[in-house]
């Protein structure tokens, strides 16, 4: 297994781990939570779904999502011949193993608990884990990467940790939302978590033009200090991320959260995630990748596995 082509599947990896989310969240706005009332089987009688439109939602999710996990397994194994093998790529990769389990058992109690929102909650947040740890394994996966102190003022690397920590309190902010709102994920017996959905919803808004207000202010930071080409690039593609995220949330707050846009939300708050990740991990990118366009070199490499 040579460097580049496990860079490769660990770029595959990352992509799938984010595009299960928003699945999951299909499964949740089509009210197919419990379209598989048991777990690991669909019913206490069968493994796979009776021919109905939410068992089959739901078995399909579940289906995508082991297919996910065989890949995971893949490239945890390819970590294990890689040529040379190198043991954080391992661990890295193993993680991702250890949480994809995690992930199923959590999966599981939250359909043996209805749909509790805390399980639910629980769910995409280790899912947003996930999709950091499989962000660090393709950046240090680079076959040019090696460990080496950021390259940017302290001023940036600590702007930068505080993108992540405001980053990580909206994503939690907006599991809260979501479990106060009308898309419980299987009807409306599904207990909701008791707050009022106005207050939670201002105040996971609030949030996120915090979040905003400091992206912006890391536009003019890494100008003025001069920052690497690479890093620029990087904090224009999450500023890109978060006005389209923000302009998605207000948009199904006064629309009354219809389903569609909602989806649109959770598959931003995704992008969004991965993109301050993306950032912070471009204080250390290999000098080969300082002058290259970040999202054409990474479509790139996803189309070269299947070429």
């Amino acid at each position: 297994m040579t460097p580049t082509v496990f860079r490769r599947l660990t770029v595959v990896a990352a992509v799938l781990l984010g595009l299960i989310v928003v699945s999951g969240a299909a499964v949740r706005l089509t009210s197919s939570g419990l379209g598989c009332p048991d777990w690991p089987r669909c019913t206490s009688t069968s493994l796979v779904a009776p021919a109905t439109y939410h068992a089959l939602i739901e078995f399909v999710n579940r289906v995508v999502t082991s297919v996910v996990g065989v890949f995971v397994g893949v490239v945890a194994v390819a970590s294990l011949v890689r040529t040379p093998r190198r043991h954080d790529l391992v661990w890295l990769s193993w993680a991702l193993i250890g949480g994809f389990v995690g992930q199923a058992v959590v999966g599981g109690l939250s359909v043996l608990y209805k749909l509790s929102p805390g399980w639910v909650m629980a769910h995409f947040l280790l899912s947003m884990l996930l999709v950091w740890d499989g962000l660090v394994l393709v950046h240090r996966a680079h076959p040019d990467w090696e460990p080496r102190q950021p390259d940017v003022p302290r001023e940036l690397l600590i702007l930068g940790r505080v993108l992540v920590a405001v980053a990580s309190v909206v994503l939690f902010l907006g599991t809260v939302t979501t479990g106060t709102g009308p898309h419980a994920g299987s009807g409306e017996h599904v207990k909701r978590l008791p707050f009022a959905l106005e207050r939670v919803t201002q105040l996971h808004a609030d949030s996120a033009l915090l979040l905003t207000g400091l992206i912006i202010a890391m536009l003019f930071a890494v100008r003025l200090a001069s920052a690497p080409q690479l890093v620029r690039q990087r904090s224009m593609w999450l500023a890109y991320a978060v006005l389209a995220q923000v302009a998605i949330g207000y948009t199904q707050y006064f629309l009354n959260l219809p389903s569609g846009v909602v989806e649109l939300h959770v598959a931003g708050a995704t992008l969004l995630w991965s993109a301050t990740i993306w950032l912070q991990l471009g204080y250390t990118a290999p000098h080969v990748l300082r002058q290259e366009a970040v999202l054409p070199a990474v479509v790139g490499e996803v189309h070269d596995v299947y070429l």
